[in-house]
């Protein structure tokens, strides 16, 4: 279904919150958008909310299944704005969010739905579910100039650490940790300090009151926690080519990364295993 914009949206289709999990895509470009909306709709969301520029053209079976809602994501605080908008209508709901070319993986997904590991996460009081953003990038990017390629897709199998995460004042935060690896690490140069983490809070049942800030945490500093205080909960990731497509398509840096392949770089395998393999997410208590 097509509206107007965000505001049609939740005039006339808020219905469409009412039982989730319910995922939010955001389109930068026009980049294997098809591919983002397939993947997730093949995860298990109830519903599918696509914000998108007119220029998108989808087939008509896509359009379909999806909630489509015309938006534009150039000026500042764009995607906040947005997802703080589907917070305010959806208290209780399951949310989660993405931009095109970024594809979530949770532990057991070839098997378990990402319903039946909310419903765990659920069980154990848990408000949001940590999420690593792991870069892929093409091996040739002569073949593949924009550095997207699912066929041809590689990630970094080492180089990923955490630092401890301050307050304003200094002071560390319970359980909250600053992730970085991947190309915002190799390539850190070219990334602004703000940019460089790999962490995202991007599942979260919403709530009254909860708002999604600029640097993508939130007001409530429980949902920004790794873990419970009593044992690790579930982590998930979502392999993304974001980083590596505006790399390569910044003037700034394109001509100055002949490649992202280096010692440490291995086949996408596209499993859950792979990452859990790696360190990558890790299933808690859910066996």
């Amino acid at each position: 279904m097509r509206y107007q914009g965000l505001t049609d949206f939740l005039t006339t289709g808020g219905k469409a919150l009412a039982k989730g999990p319910v995922a939010m895509i955001f389109v930068e470009d026009l980049v294997e958008v098809e591919s983002t909306i397939q993947h997730h709709q093949n995860a298990g969301f109830a519903q599918l909310l696509v914000f998108a520029p007119d220029a998108l053209e989808l087939p008509d079976a896509v359009e379909a299944k999806i909630h489509r809602i015309p938006y534009g994501l150039a000026r500042e605080g764009a995607l906040e704005h947005a997802v703080n908008k589907i917070i305010d209508a959806a208290p209780g709901t399951w949310l989660y969010y993405c931009y095109n070319a970024e594809y979530l993986f949770h532990p057991f997904c070839e098997t378990r739905s990402i319903g039946e590991l909310l419903a765990f996460h659920t069980e154990e009081r848990r408000g949001g579910v940590l999420t690593y953003v792991v870069d892929l990038y093409a091996d040739d990017l002569g073949q593949f100039p924009n550095a997207v390629a699912l066929d041809h897709a590689y990630l970094d199998k080492s180089g990923y650490y955490a630092l401890g995460r301050l307050d304003a004042d200094g002071n560390p935060l319970d359980r909250q940790l600053d992730f970085f690896g991947g190309l915002r690490w190799r390539f850190e140069e070219h990334i602004p300090t703000a940019r460089r983490k790999i962490d995202r809070i991007s599942i979260f049942q919403a709530k009254k009151g909860l708002k999604l800030r600029t640097d993508r945490t939130f007001n409530d500093e429980e949902y920004n926690t790794y873990a419970c205080p009593w044992h690790n909960n579930i982590t998930v990731a979502i392999a993304s080519f974001r980083t590596a497509k505006a790399l390569k398509t910044n003037s700034g840096s394109t001509f100055e990364i002949p490649t992202f392949k280096w010692h440490n770089s291995t086949q996408f395998k596209w499993t859950s295993q792979q990452l859990l393999d790696f360190g990558l997410m890790e299933p808690g208590q859910w066996f």
